[in-house]
């Protein structure tokens, strides 16, 4: 949330103060300084807020940091209104002057002494609010958290993203058949359709929907196994490194090849080139999250893929529809929706129940269809859940897990709320100031587009997507 409110509060600050520094500031005094140094605290803030967004999760401490900062955010985010305010009423008053309105002099001596009043206070509040954020720029320290570098991330301080592999358990696969077909018969084509000699197949869904697993699945299927003659799994995850990419393809290709010393892209690529040229290639890129297309051009698959064998096929995994749209591949796009209440509930099953079936029909089913029935058909929410009551052997503690708040479970916390996390930091400051104004509507209220871009516009919120391409709905 602080990240969200520092970053529009600091374009605030700059739009609506800076762009009437003669207007505004003159008539309020000593309010420059204080102002400059309010936003240099902010800056100082905003380099550490990643880290401290991530870490309030787990720490009660830093929750209470970014409480306080954000009361003082909120708190000068009004006093700026009023400033604005101030400024509009000003520029009203000149265009009256110039009309020459006739003002008698007692009433217009009376309104000047208000409004100093007025200008004084705003001064006053401004510089209390910026000693209390002063104290709260120096308190950071006190975390240990990790400044965040211009142009990206550290990817060693993020939240970390699992590693995946093509392996997979059958036997805990449920639903999906559908999907599943629809991309083998993609996968197993003869010839594409729109002529092209290879295709990039796009699955989109939200995380912990099944995206991988399902490509698992078709990628140890034994008519894919006999279709294709090269098959290489990679997980790209974030940061998009298109040098750790490119090598990762070649230890997979080749053995022999991961002693490679170069770090040229190119060599690399020629490499790849010279083991899939000629050959049906079947390449599984799990985990994008890039939406830049310099670094996909940069990487050169496509022009890889024209030398393969007719067929020939990148298979990607991503939360993003952007990455699809970056690819040009949204007419192959599979998108991953919740698992149907039958096979959610086998999917918990198989978890819950595993070694222990007389279980089921003990009274314990019962509990576990009404626990299902709160993952909304999540599979990696049924299959955290379920594995949690494996270890509770009395019903009372079934029914205590049915009871719970659910989602603030330490298990469920670090296995399905984390992930989910990942898609809410990868988003814009602007976006997230959206997203999270969404909390003062009631659970399961069915939100009205129109009135809630209206609700955004009064807060002003849409001024900030000026010259921005981005999509809210």
């Amino acid at each position: 949330m602080a990240e969200a409110l520092i970053s529009v509060l600091l374009e605030q600050l700059a739009s609506i103060v800076f762009e009437h520094t003669k207007q505004a500031v003159t008539l309020i005094l000593n309010a420059e300084e204080d102002v400059h140094s309010f936003r240099s605290n902010l800056e100082a803030i905003q380099a550490v807020l990643e880290d401290a967004e991530k870490k309030q999760v787990t720490e009660a401490r830093v929750r209470d940091w970014l409480q306080k900062l954000n009361d003082v955010s909120y708190e000068m985010d009004d006093v700026l209104d009023e400033w604005n305010t101030e400024i509009l009423k000003q520029q009203v008053e000149e265009g009256k002057k110039k009309v020459c309105f006739p003002t008698p002099s007692n009433c217009f001596c009376f309104g000047q002494v208000n409004k100093a009043i007025h200008h004084h206070n705003i001064a006053t509040r401004i510089k209390k609010l910026n000693e209390k954020l002063t104290v709260i720029t120096a308190e950071r320290e006190m975390y240990g958290f990790y400044q965040s570098t211009i142009g990206g991330h550290d990817d060693q301080q993020l939240i970390q993203r699992q590693k995946t592999s093509s392996l997979v358990d059958i036997a805990k696969i449920f639903g999906r058949d559908e999907e599943k077909e629809m991309l083998l018969s993609k996968l197993l084509r003869e010839s594409s359709q729109e002529g092209e000699r290879f295709l990039v197949i796009p699955i989109v869904g939200m995380g912990g929907m099944g995206k991988t697993t399902l490509t698992q699945l078709v990628f140890n299927n034994e008519k894919v196994i006999a279709h294709f003659h090269k098959k290489v799994w990679v997980c790209v995850s974030d940061p998009f490194d298109e040098i750790k990419i490119a090598r990762a393809i070649i230890e997979s290709l080749d053995k022999k090849e991961t002693q490679i010393s170069s770090n040229e892209l190119e060599t690399l690529l020629l490499c790849i080139m010279s083991h899939v040229e000629n050959k049906k290639f079947l390449l599984v890129l799990d985990d994008v999250w890039t939406e830049d297309q310099r670094q996909w051009e940069s990487l050169k698959l496509p022009e890889i893929l024209q030398t393969c064998a007719e067929g020939s096929t990148i298979l990607v995994t991503t939360r993003k529809e952007g990455v699809a749209k970056m690819m040009r591949a949204t007419s192959n796009m599979i998108h991953l929706d919740k698992l149907s209440d039958v096979d959610c509930l086998a999917l918990f099953n198989s978890f819950a129940f595993l070694d222990r079936e007389e279980d089921e029909a003990n009274g314990f089913g019962v509990i576990g269809e009404e626990i299902v029935k709160k993952c909304k058909g999540l599979p990696l929410a049924a299959k955290t859940l379920g594995s949690l009551v494996w270890y509770k052997e009395k019903k009372e503690e079934w029914q205590d897990v049915l009871n719970s708040k659910i989602w603030e479970l330490e298990e469920v916390e670090q296995q399905v709320f984390r992930p989910l996390l990942l898609s809410y930091y990868d988003l814009a400051p602007e976006v997230k100031m959206c997203l999270l104004y969404c909390a003062i509507f009631p659970k399961d209220y069915v939100l009205r587009k129109d009135n809630l871009i209206e609700l955004w516009m009064s807060q002003n919120y849409l001024f900030f997507f000026e010259g921005k391409d981005v999509k809210l709905l």
